[in-house]
């Protein structure tokens, strides 16, 4: 079966529904390819509140957020193909996919590529100890219960201090699980700081930093694991273990974009992100393939995926329409207490504003965004306090980007 579309989406979350929606108000055909069974993505099962504040200016759970988007797709004629995994992309933008009506050829004018993320594993932080059941991901512990009504266990330790594992500590605790506590590799916890305080804080759910599982013990059923303290290093503290009887581990430790299909295609990566190289386009190195979202970078709040997901679809459309041309761009990297910065090239002409995104290194309680070329400092920001587990926004402008630049930094000066 052959198909032909202006823009084609891979994948039908909060950014695939955010891109298809903004392709679409440019009068193209547009179509969703999504291989789970309905829309929505993650959101489906994230019941808790907290969604739309920035975007809509109100409270929403995650499944009030995406049936508005979804509403809205429906309304707007864009054909959605679930149910439907894409297994090839090409450099020209033709896709292979595959669901209950055989094999897919699909000619795309532009490409959006919204895959999202997974979590990491026990397999990918390497665990040591033996393999008993009552070893989850938080989203997976979050998936049975919020949508499978069935409970991870009775005791918990949480691993890691990301967003999904402060908000399944509290969602465990409402339901009569006993909490044990969180335990965070790193000096900081990786959470929101609002996730920590309506989270952990409200509910007396301890947290210990620099502190890690060493050892996983149990046959059948997990049984205890042993925690122990961490140098600057990471490296366990001898003398330091504790033993903790549990029937539950649940792993919070990290997100990572899917991009196995962005390889098969020849799309460069991000070594620091994982996800795809971008220019401010959110284009990648392949011409008319685009990416947004948690695909591109890991974001903590889910409008910032919907605008940038919106930004995508803009460009995507005009790309389709003859409106983008070539242009030389100049490569902006990350400096000093800066983890990574998206996009990571800029035209050396800008027009008007490009929104950037970068996370830092470390908590920075005083410092100051500044921003170099051509080895010279161009901007300096005001005094501020950074945290990596926030995402920071700040606005390259044609005041601030000077012409004939061959490189851009940006970094954040500590101040003592």
């Amino acid at each position: 079966m052959e198909f032909n579309y202006d823009v084609v989406v891979v994948g039908g979350g909060p950014a695939g529904l955010g891109a298809a929606a903004k392709a679409k108000e440019s009068g193209l055909k547009v179509a969703i390819l999504e291989r789970n069974f309905e829309l929505g993505g993650i959101l489906n099962q994230c019941i808790h509140s907290g969604f739309g504040l920035g975007y809509f200016g109100e409270d929403l759970t995650g499944p009030e957020y995406s049936e508005r988007f979804i509403d809205l797709i429906n309304e707007q004629d864009i054909e959605i193909l679930l149910n439907t995994m894409v297994i090839e992309i090409t450099s020209d933008r033709e896709i292979t996919a595959v669901n209950k009506n055989g094999l897919l050829k699909i000619k795309a004018g532009a490409i959006i590529l919204a895959m999202g993320c997974r979590e990491r594993t026990r397999g990918a932080i390497k665990i040591p100890g033996s393999r008993p059941s009552g070893v989850f991901t938080a989203g997976q512990a979050q998936r049975y219960m919020n949508l499978e009504n069935l409970k991870p266990g009775k005791k918990v330790v949480i691993l890691g201090s990301g967003d999904i594992g402060l908000i399944m500590a509290r969602r465990m605790t409402l339901e009569g699980i006993k909490v044990l506590g969180v335990y965070e590799l790193m000096p900081y916890a990786n959470g929101l700081q609002r996730n920590i305080k309506q989270c952990l804080d409200d509910f007396k759910i301890p947290l210990h930093l620099s502190t890690t599982v060493i050892d996983i013990i149990g046959k059948n059923r997990l049984e205890a694991v042993i925690v122990a303290q961490v140098d600057e290093k990471g490296n366990p503290i001898e003398g330091t273990e504790e033993k903790i009887e549990c029937d539950t581990l649940l792993l919070s430790t990290g997100l990572i974009p899917e991009n196995e299909l962005s390889v098969k295609t020849g799309i460069i990566l991000n070594k620091l992100t994982n996800g795809p190289l971008v220019n401010a386009n959110l284009e990648t190195n392949i011409r008319g393939i685009f990416a947004c979202g948690n695909a591109l970078h890991v974001h903590d709040l889910v409008d910032y995926v919907t605008k940038e997901a919106e930004l995508a679809g803009q460009k995507a459309a005009d790309f389709v329409r003859g409106k983008t041309s070539l242009s030389e761009n100049i490569e902006v990297t990350p400096g000093e207490n800066v983890r990574y910065t998206v996009p990571n090239y800029i035209p050396t002409h800008i027009d008007g504003a490009i929104k950037l995104y970068f996370r830092v290194t470390k908590p920075i309680e005083s410092g100051r965004i500044v921003v170099k070329a051509n080895g010279k400092t161009i901007f300096t920001g005001k005094e501020d306090a950074f945290k990596p587990s926030e995402m920071m926004i700040f606005y390259l402008t044609p005041k601030v980007v000077a012409e004939n630049l061959s490189d851009l930094t940006v970094a954040i000066k500590e101040e003592k």
